[in-house]
């Protein structure tokens, strides 16, 4: 018997998996929402899971207690006209799917909360500001990537859904993102920080971020935007640093700004502007972090 019914879009991604092994570890159902149903059972071989190509999306979505909503094309890379079209199109348009979908079920069927991806680039960037949960949104492109996603999931709320937004960090894995597109550079004795190694870096665990997720599903105390980082945000020449320092590789050899522009084009902004973003609501409401310091966190993924 499950004991709860979960939807999960952006299952397959580097939070989404781990989030849809660990539910299904903890005897829930869940229910994949995918774009292509054959590659997501490839990417999710785990028991308690079932897949719904988008024309099932709403049989799927009906009878679910909630929605985690991870769906997003990774941006740390070049950013062309077509892929930024992507990077919003895909976030905001499938999180407007979902509460379409949402709006299509009846009510006794409805889920009751949606728990929905966002990103601190919500307030743009900033060497000197620091942002908490109340502070206002930033002015460029991921900005208003930011907005219109956070916009879509909003909706839910005229449904009497309880929405969560999850103002996410940079993810700290072994095997991708951030993390995993950097060790390769320390393993050939090439570290250091990118840019300036000055730019904050408001990081989180993906153990914690995972935790964090399930606890705004079931926790009915959660509501609104949280702030989904490690309470401790470093520069970057302190993460580099620490990387350095475990792996026992050189650190002080920096990657310079036009190296990273011509390798990412606008889309260096990712790695060379960062945000100090502080956790404020979510520490608030009692969160518990297993890797609250970037030194803990790192030694757990590198050794």
């Amino acid at each position: 018997m499950y004991t709860s019914v979960w939807a999960a879009a952006g299952a397959t991604g580097l939070v989404g998996s781990r989030l849809a092994s660990k539910l299904a570890s903890q005897g829930h159902k869940v229910r994949v929402l995918a774009r292509d149903v054959s590659k997501a059972k490839s990417k999710l071989p785990y028991p308690g899971l079932e897949f719904f190509a988008p024309a099932q999306w709403s049989q799927a979505i009906s009878g679910s207690t909630g929605i985690a909503n991870l769906a997003g094309e990774p941006i740390a890379t070049r950013w062309t006209p077509e892929l930024k079209a992507t990077i919003k199109s895909s976030r905001v348009n499938v999180t407007k799917s979902l509460v379409e979908a949402m709006k299509a079920t009846p009510a006794n069927l409805r889920p009751k909360v949606l728990v929905s991806s966002s990103a601190v680039g919500f307030y743009g960037t900033s060497n000197t500001s620091t942002f908490n949960d109340d502070s206002p949104s930033g002015t460029d492109y991921l900005s208003q990537v930011c907005r219109e996603w956070e916009a879509a999931a909003t909706e839910a709320e005229a449904l009497g859904v309880r929405v969560c937004l999850m103002r996410t960090g940079i993810v700290l894995a072994r095997e991708r993102g951030a993390l995993g597109k950097m060790l390769p550079v320390f393993q050939v004795f090439a570290g250091g920080p990118l840019g300036t190694g000055k730019q904050w870096m408001s990081w989180i665990h993906r153990d914690d971020l995972v935790a964090m997720f399930i606890e705004a599903l079931q926790n009915p105390a959660y509501s609104g935007p949280y702030n989904a980082t490690a309470p401790k945000p470093v520069r970057m020449n302190e993460l580099c640093g620490a990387i350095g320092s475990i792996l026992g590789r050189p650190s002080w050899l920096p990657v310079p700004d036009f190296a990273l522009q011509s390798l990412l084009g606008e889309g260096a902004t990712v790695v060379l502007d960062g945000q100090r973003v502080l956790p404020t609501k979510i520490q608030g409401a009692g969160f518990s972090y297993k890797f609250p310091e970037v030194s803990s966190a790192l030694e757990s993924l590198l050794n």
